[in-house]
């Protein structure tokens, strides 16, 4: 009795203390971006483009950065969307989501989910090489797509396991097709599609290497998919390596720009998840 109480003693201790050290470093994290992005901040951050001396402390924001970043991860998750439901539909409606090929296919997306977002870059790079394509938004848009690709679909797919199969059953029952009750089970998965869209927007957003070889850089908002575009890691990354204490303040700045606007989308998602799983069944 003793010794199974200090045993539960011991691993409550380890929850809390892994509890905290989780919450520390997010606060440690944020708290820093805030402390030292906070004072940079200013209306010309957001609004506009930057000017002739941006990179030696002189006048200019991050306007074209962060229209950038909504373009590619914005992009990058709509058509990453259109192509991961039909594979998890796919591999859960017409593969019965249990034999060897839909398990294979699980293994292949879980290997692709772990491969670093360079060679991602290195792809798409090496895509736009072949076809002749510069460094653009529509090559951004393309490599970043095949990053969130296997998040949407493992996200997607874990999802629709949830589903009941007796609401599968049923439709099957009442004389549906397969794909009439895809479009079933599409409706109960709606507060889950919004989770895995926002997985996959915030891995686009945040990204780097994918973007670095792929969308080039211009201190211009793009009005075209054959343009350079800049993104905000990017931006970030630039300006960390100045010698200017200034441009190395609105690095930070940026970082909290990209931060709030992660939370935004974090908001929003969580809202419409919420309006859309009252009428799930359970």
């Amino acid at each position: 009795m003793i010794r199974r109480k200090i045993e539960e003693n011991f691993f409550r201790v380890l929850m809390v203390l892994a509890t905290v050290i989780v919450a520390g470093s997010f606060f440690l994290i944020v708290g820093t971006i805030f402390y030292k992005g906070v004072p940079f901040m200013n209306l010309d951050m957001i609004t506009k483009i930057p000017g002739g001396g941006f990179y030696i402390g002189k006048e200019g924001g991050v306007l074209n950065a962060i229209v950038g970043s909504l373009y590619v991860a914005g992009g990058a998750t709509i058509l990453g969307l259109a192509i991961s439901i039909p594979v998890a539909i796919f591999i859960n409606m017409y593969l019965d989501g249990k034999n060897f090929i839909a398990n294979s296919l699980r293994i292949a997306f879980d290997v692709l989910f772990g491969i670093p977002s360079i060679v991602y870059g290195a792809f798409g790079f090496l895509i736009m090489v072949y076809f002749g394509i510069k460094a653009s938004l529509l090559g951004g848009i393309v490599a970043v797509t095949l990053l969130v690709i296997p998040i949407l679909v493992r996200t997607l797919d874990e999802v629709i396991i949830t589903v009941p199969k007796e609401l599968r059953d049923a439709s099957l029952s009442l004389g549906a097709t397969r794909w009439e009750m895809s479009k079933v089970v599409l409706r109960q998965i709606r507060p889950g599609i919004f989770t895995a869209v926002l997985l996959s927007f915030g891995r686009a957003i945040g990204d780097v290497a994918s973007v670095l070889f792929t969308a080039g850089f211009s201190d211009n908002i793009p009005t075209s998919l054959h343009q350079p575009a800049a993104t905000l890691p990017l931006a970030i990354f630039f300006q960390l390596g100045s010698p200017v204490e200034e441009v190395q303040g609105r690095a930070y700045a940026s970082a909290l720009i990209l931060t709030i606007v992660v939370l935004i989308i974090t908001v929003l998602s969580s809202l419409l998840s919420k309006r859309f799983s009252k009428n799930k069944i359970q």
